[in-house]
């Protein structure tokens, strides 16, 4: 498996170029590798040093981290505003569907301080997390590829925007339908849900959904007992229970996602939807049976699902702070002509608005 993983780490270096040509032309102008060669040389790899770091001491961080940059792209675009702070818990990451599984915060904290040391007010907390999610592809599944970078930070963070993300629940038509909002396909769909090959997921997340499967005979009992035993009867949905999403193989980035939804053994009723579909299945034996196509197609998506809705040029601001927007007299601050408004206390709904 790991000369597998070799193999497409050196097959999707190639692939990316192919990827950056099919690239509609306002996403390659807008983004491009090696965004920060001459103003912070060493972005790249101070991100790198702290998810190298940080997965020494806890390997499942890289899955938290891939999650951590999904879940900032699917709501607003790729703009950091997953990791803006609210004091009264009405921010993005305080929301049901990132909060208390979303993770990884503390390792961006850290990749920023260090590139602020080296080079101040260069570098996005956007781009930081696309490195991020890059180099923990890398540590668990040795696949090697080039992020475009010049994303900008967003300036707003909403509770309620939250709940676009899809959910563990969804329908493979729901599936379909929230990723082409984003002008992601079924197939890019499918590729990406493979990265649920790593990491864990709560009991509240699978335990009631899954009752209605063994009654319809979508998942292996004997996997359901196993479930069922893990997660108390008094779970409810505040438990914090958690098993790993890919039995088999949970650390490592590999296909094996796939083979197990083929053995009903899906732990979220979503992941088993991918094989009930007659338009998705396809798609799961191909990526079963081909390890290698998996993680072209996973590059390409990763780097695609990266663009969404980026602020670039003017737009926008590069954060000091990750976790908070730029006070008005930083020089770092969008013009008022963004319609982004610039403050780190947030109202009752959610959003960020101005204090002056």
């Amino acid at each position: 498996m790991a000369s597998s993983s070799r193999l497409a780490g050196l097959v999707t270096l190639a692939v990316v170029v192919a990827v950056a040509c099919t690239l509609p032309a306002a996403s390659r102008a807008q983004l491009q590798v090696g965004f920060y060669n001459t103003s912070c040389p060493n972005a790249e790899t101070l991100v790198r040093q702290a998810v190298a770091s940080a997965f020494a001491t806890n390997p499942g961080i890289a899955a938290g981290l891939i999650r951590l940059h999904f879940h900032d792209c699917f709501v607003n675009g790729c703009d950091a505003s997953v990791l803006l702070f609210s004091p009264n818990g009405t921010a993005e990451r305080d929301s049901p569907p990132n909060f208390p599984s979303l993770r990884g915060f503390e390792v961006i904290d850290a990749a920023k301080a260090a590139i602020e040391r080296n080079c101040s007010r260069t570098v996005s907390c956007a781009d930081i997390l696309a490195f991020a999610a890059r180099d923990s592809v890398n540590l668990t599944g040795n696949v090697l590829y080039q992020v475009p970078a010049g994303r900008r930070d967003g300036n707003v963070s909403n509770f309620s925007d939250a709940f676009t993300l899809p959910g563990p629940n969804l329908t493979a038509v729901e599936l379909v339908g929230n990723f082409s909002l984003k002008n992601m396909t079924a197939e890019e769909m499918v590729v990406l849900s493979g990265s649920h090959t790593i990491g864990r997921s709560h009991c509240a997340s699978f335990l009631f959904k899954n009752r209605e499967r063994l009654a319809n005979g979508t998942i292996s009992p004997a996997y359901q007992a196993l479930l069922a035993a893990l997660c108390p009867p008094t779970s409810g949905q505040l438990t914090l229970v958690t098993t790993a999403i890919d039995v088999s193989t949970p650390t490592v980035l590999d296909n094996n996602y796939y083979k197990l939804l083929q053995l009903n053994l899906g732990l979220h009723f979503s992941d088993d939807q991918l094989i009930r579909d007659a338009t998705l299945l396809p798609f799961v034996n191909a990526f079963a049976a081909n390890e290698t196509l998996w993680k072209e197609r996973f590059v390409a998506a990763m780097i695609k699902m990266g663009n969404i809705e980026v602020l670039t040029g003017n737009r926008g601001e590069i954060r000091l702070n990750c976790s908070a927007v730029n006070p008005r007299s930083s020089s770092t601050s969008s013009s008022s002509s963004d319609g982004l408004i610039e403050t780190i206390f947030p109202v009752a709904d959610g959003e960020i608005v101005s204090t002056s």
